[in-house]
């Protein structure tokens, strides 16, 4: 004979409370990848988190959340692009570096050669 009074409310209390729980793991590894920088994605965040993806896409706080971030991410640079941009500002500076070296290193080079010059006249005169 089957209950037709069945108190269902302490299992009902159950799955809101593991639901409660996932959002909140969500939340906290959506925190933690933004301060480590991480790229932030439905894949990333289910990976992390240890929930679904289909739970993440269910419940509209966290599915926008998500692609609110991941637009974010979107508009800045990629490591890879801060890098290069990164290694083009370095070699201007070692360029320019460098230019300054040689045009110091030209003009000790002439003020020698007019030296020696000089010397080898004095030389050639003693020779005399």
């Amino acid at each position: 004979m089957a209950n037709k009074n069945p108190n269902t409310e302490p299992l009902l209390r159950s799955i809101e409370d593991k639901k409660q729980k996932a959002k909140q793991k969500v939340e906290s590894t959506i925190k933690e990848m933004i301060k480590q920088n991480e790229k932030i994605n439905f894949n990333s965040v289910s990976a992390k988190s240890g929930v679904s993806k289909p739970f993440l896409y269910k419940y509209i706080e966290i599915k926008s959340r998500i692609e609110t971030l991941r637009k974010q991410e979107e508009k800045l640079d990629s490591p890879n692009q801060v890098k290069r941009n990164m290694t083009e500002h370095s070699k201007d500076v070692i360029i320019a570096s460098l230019r300054k070296k040689v045009k110091h290193l030209e003009e000790e080079n002439k003020k020698l050669k007019d030296q020696l010059k000089v010397d080898w006249a004095a030389i050639y005169n003693e020779i005399d």
